[in-house]
């Protein structure tokens, strides 16, 4: 779990956090942001996104089930549950929440942000039953791609273009960017090719015959139950020595470039494909995407200027932060219309069992 923050539109701290330290140890993460004081805002963890919403405006007695319920679309049952098989990705949740919680007793100055379903540049058509188009850390990651595209070939945002390939631990996610703005997303969740974790979109007649799905099963079923690896360098080491490995790998890679291909539909001539990731730091990984990916050139996505250790994703998070707190990236977050965001990763869904769940849930001011 990255920090990063900036002052002046320049990093002057970074600090990265264990997870599972984190989860059990919430304030690890507490005393890594208390070491950056002082702070005009943080960005929080804002999981799958929220329309830009304080912290301080969230009741006490309540903030617990509104994290789990609007942040992560899960409940604490799930999660308690999950923990118990030391799920990583139920670990990530848990620490999440509990520092959440921490920020919330010390009354800091916190900020939930949206995802890319939440922005007002996506068309309404494309969120139609969609929960996940690209959670807030892939919003901010795509941030960073217009600030750095901009930079890199001194145009103005309104000329800003290009198909966005985040690929990380757990969830890979493909955005589209058009004119400066987010205007499509292929969530970690939705994309057709397994995440190193997650099994990413299912067959619907798979969730019918299953029945019964809990909020852990969003984390497995991707190219590490596939393959039985623990980590992606592991995968990509054995992708010649094992048949699971290898086809752990051909259905992650194919699924990234399908979904930068169908994103031509949003964004039909970007300037460019741009990268980033952890998966993206594996040589193999980024030569085989430079390989595959031919519609525009393959550019990996630049760093902030004082950077030397932090993920894109924080990056962005703190980008985003710096710009709804009237910094140095006020005019990218205005232009982007990321404060304009508006409801909950919810509010599009159409099947008629959904009816009805969304008045089961902590109460949120914009229903």
């Amino acid at each position: 779990m990255d920090v990063c923050g900036l002052e002046d539109g320049e990093a002057y701290y970074e600090a990265v956090v264990d997870t599972a330290e984190a989860a059990r140890r919430p304030e690890t993460l507490i005393e890594a942001v208390e070491a950056a004081e002082p702070f005009d805002l943080i960005a929080g963890p804002s999981g799958y996104g929220i329309e830009l919403t304080y912290l301080k405006d969230i009741p006490e007695e309540t903030i617990e089930d509104w994290y789990y319920e609007y942040i992560l679309l899960t409940n604490k049952a799930h999660i308690e549950k999950a923990l118990k098989n030391l799920d990583f990705g139920a670990l990530v949740y848990y620490a999440m929440t509990k520092s959440t919680i921490e920020m919330k007793r010390r009354d800091w100055p916190v900020c939930f942000i949206p995802g890319v379903i939440q922005l007002p540049t996506v068309p309404k058509h494309r969120k139609v039953n969609k929960m996940d188009m690209g959670t807030a850390d892939k919003m901010c990651v795509a941030v960073l791609g217009v600030h750095d595209q901009a930079r890199r070939l001194d145009v103005p945002y309104s000329e800003v273009s290009f198909i966005h390939v985040e690929m990380g631990f757990g969830y890979n996610a493909v955005l589209g960017v058009d004119g400066g703005k987010i205007v499509d997303g292929i969530g970690g969740t939705t994309i057709s090719g397994p995440g190193f974790l997650t099994i990413s979109s299912m067959d619907a007649e798979l969730v019918q015959i299953v029945e019964k799905w809990e909020k852990a099963d969003v984390f497995s079923g991707g190219c590490a139950s596939i393959s039985g690896c623990a980590t992606p360098e592991e995968l990509v080491k054995r992708i010649n020595l094992d048949e699971n490995c290898r086809i752990a790998y051909d259905a992650m890679i194919e699924g990234v470039v399908k979904a930068v291909l169908s994103m031509t539909a949003s964004v039909p001539s970007p300037r460019e494909v741009l990268i980033s990731g952890r998966l993206i730091r594996i040589k193999e990984v980024e030569e085989e995407l430079l390989k595959r990916i031919n519609l525009a050139p393959v550019v990996r996505v630049g760093w902030l200027n004082g950077v030397k250790d932090g993920k894109e994703t924080s990056q962005g998070y703190a980008m985003v932060g710096d710009g709804v707190a009237g910094g140095r990236f006020k005019g990218l977050i205005d232009w982007m219309r990321i404060k304009e965001a508006k409801g909950t990763a919810m509010d599009h869904i159409f099947h008629p069992k959904f009816t009805g769940f969304m008045e089961r849930l902590v109460p949120f001011k914009s229903r």
